[in-house]
């Protein structure tokens, strides 16, 4: 599906999602104004659809990953970013904005996204907090499951520390890191349901991603948060991961 495709299915969001552009400003935040660590690059295909699924820690996760993907991406991102400033940067970013109350819009624009052939990213977890995967949404599996896409985990370190909020942003130069693994196997057992498929598909992604953060961060040396102030919000819901 064309770009111009993509357009025509998000029919009103708030963005035109495609070939992201700007990424030269992630790229900046992560290895000008923060010092960004990024290994696995090595699994990113070079062309055809991927997925990533990373694990969320705080504000920064998104603009850090935006701009150290190998190839250009599309990140969902909470509508409620959609708004000033930030808002037009995203717009112009081509970002993908997603509803909480209805995550179907976006889902629908990223599978378009991944059917041309892009770069789609997502954060599984929803909301930001410890950011080690103990729960996923089924959004990310549903497109995984329908576009056929790699998926992989990656692994976003440093954002947040214990004691800061998931709105803090680290002092300058802090070393962050982002580590790609390697890819995910969602293969569904011979005869199983769709259902089945999308709930066998949801836990893979979850425990992959989990698995692949812990290991990251022993083989960094940046530990996960051992607080979530977000914790209070309540059960999360089936959407995708905006951030």
């Amino acid at each position: 599906m064309s770009a111009a495709g993509v357009r025509a299915v998000a029919g009103g969001a708030a963005v035109a999602p495609g070939h992201a552009r700007g990424q030269w400003i992630g790229r900046l935040l992560a290895h000008v104004v923060w010092d960004t660590h990024v290994s696995g690059t090595e699994h990113v295909p070079a062309e055809g659809p991927v997925l990533l699924a990373a694990n969320h820690l705080g504000v920064l996760d998104g603009p850090i990953l935006f701009g150290v993907v190998p190839r250009s991406v599309n990140l969902l991102v909470k509508h409620e970013m959609f708004r000033g400033p930030v808002g037009t940067v995203l717009r112009w970013c081509r970002q993908i904005p997603v509803d909480r109350a209805n995550g179907r819009p976006a889902l629908t624009t990223a599978l378009a996204v991944l059917k041309d052939g892009g770069v789609v990213g997502v954060f599984p977890e929803g909301n930001r907090g410890r950011g080690d995967v103990t729960s996923a949404r089924a959004g990310i599996a549903w497109l995984a499951v329908n576009s056929g896409a790699t998926v992989l985990p990656v692994a976003v370190l440093g954002t947040r520390r214990t004691g800061e909020s998931v709105r803090h942003l680290p002092a300058p130069r802090r070393r962050l890191a982002v580590e790609y693994g390697a890819p995910l196997d969602l293969a569904a057992a011979p005869g199983a349901s769709r259902r089945e498929a999308l709930a066998a598909a949801q836990e893979a992604i979850r425990t992959g991603l989990a698995a692949h953060v812990t290991g990251a961060a022993a083989r960094t040396g940046l530990a996960l948060p051992t607080d979530d102030p977000e914790a209070t919000r309540g059960p999360r819901g089936a959407a995708p991961g905006p951030h």
